[in-house]
């Protein structure tokens, strides 16, 4: 007997021919690291108005911060060594104190999280509790004093960078069975988190039951380490999207972007049972195709109001999707002579005109939309 097949079910592809509705064109590239050693992030601040042109990249035992300016130029402000030459950052984002101080925060091979002032040029705090290697820190933008850090030790970690207190452990029965490699708070739902990893899963979690702790961890008074960290063993969904590891996903207001080694990123919705923990289904909707890009431990990126996402390849080469649009659009495709290696990740800017991207071979490259120049 012939399968049968429900017709209008499924998902929207996109075609992979350039619309060109932004003109971006190559204005910079940086050779960062002498060793040539990879830059696995770049990431801008969206937390703070004053510093939306500011960035960060993450590369062998190194932090710099720079700034985007007009012309295509970019101006280094900082760079932070760490004391351990062996130490390989995987990640950094941006958060701050209750304050506004920004810090930029970083984690690797090691598994420890280092939290750099930026006003004073001095490490804030070294968060220590992971077990292995921290392959994702992403921060709440509703609340940028709280960060949640994904590792190779299968666990998820709410940390508080304004008191040091890891507040929530995301493991145990239902959580990762392999490393988790990425990791995303909620724009709009304060309670809630995706991660996703090794294990092919991407999980959503709930804190709304323990949010008492993370207020508790603003006034605590005594040693961090004194807190009582309370575990969270049980996401509200866990659904297979993909069939190989998945490397990144993000939040698309209530929506799920995310990818694998599948040369594509995937839009779905998940669709909880209030009346089972864990249980539930996903529609998938849209699917934008990004060629050659099989590798693991490839990032994409959105702007700040997540129009577009920008992701790169393994021959050094950018897809720019739009993401308000059904079927996708590809806006751009962005490419040079001299990129042809593995692209890590990628940053937008604020309002979408600035596209960065880091590689495998220490350089960083900056594309600006010469349409929104006129």
């Amino acid at each position: 007997m012939a399968k049968k097949t429900t017709l209008g079910c499924e998902p929207v592809v996109g075609s992979l021919i350039p619309s060109n509705k932004r003109d971006y064109k190559f204005t910079n590239k940086i050779q960062e690291a002498t060793n040539k050693k990879p830059l696995y992030a770049v990431v801008f601040n969206f937390i703070d108005s004053r510093y939306f042109n500011i960035f960060a990249t993450v590369g062998g035992n190194r932090v710099t911060v720079y700034q985007c300016v007009e012309g295509g130029a970019i101006h280094l402000l900082q760079s932070y060594i760490d004391e351990d030459k062996d130490e390989s950052f995987y990640t950094v984002s941006w958060a701050c104190n209750v304050d506004g101080t920004p810090f930029v925060v970083a984690g690797g091979l090691n598994g420890v999280i280092r939290v750099i002032d930026t006003s004073t040029e001095k490490i804030h705090n070294s968060f220590v509790g992971h077990g292995a290697s921290i392959n994702d820190i992403r921060s709440q933008l509703l609340k940028p004093s709280l960060i949640v850090s994904a590792s190779k030790d299968e666990s998820v970690r709410l940390w508080n960078v304004q008191t040091g207190i890891c507040v929530l452990i995301f493991a145990g029965h239902e959580g990762h069975k392999n490393e988790v490699l990425s990791v995303d708070f909620h724009p709009s739902d304060i309670y809630r988190i995706a991660s996703c990893g090794m294990d092919n899963t991407v999980k959503i979690w709930s804190i709304k039951e323990f949010w008492t702790c993370v207020e508790k961890s603003f006034t605590w008074k005594d040693l961090p380490s004194k807190f009582p960290t309370k575990y969270v063993q049980f996401p509200v969904l866990v659904a297979s999207v993909h069939s190989n590891y998945v490397d990144c996903s993000r939040w698309l207001g209530d929506f799920m972007l995310s990818k694998s080694v599948e040369n594509e990123m995937v839009l779905w919705e998940p669709k909880m049972k209030e009346s089972s923990v864990g249980v539930g289904t996903v529609d998938i909707l849209q699917k934008y195709p990004v060629p050659d890009c099989n590798v693991w431990f490839i990032k994409f990126s959105c702007d700040f109001h997540y129009k577009a996402a920008a992701i790169g390849n393994r021959e050094g080469k950018i897809y720019v999707w739009e993401l308000q649009s059904s079927p996708p659009v590809l806006i751009a495709r962005l490419s040079h002579p001299q990129s042809k290696v593995v692209v890590r990740q990628t940053a937008i800017s604020y309002d979408g005109s600035t596209i960065l991207c880091c590689c495998d071979d220490g350089t960083l490259w900056r594309w600006d939309d010469m349409s929104s120049k006129s």
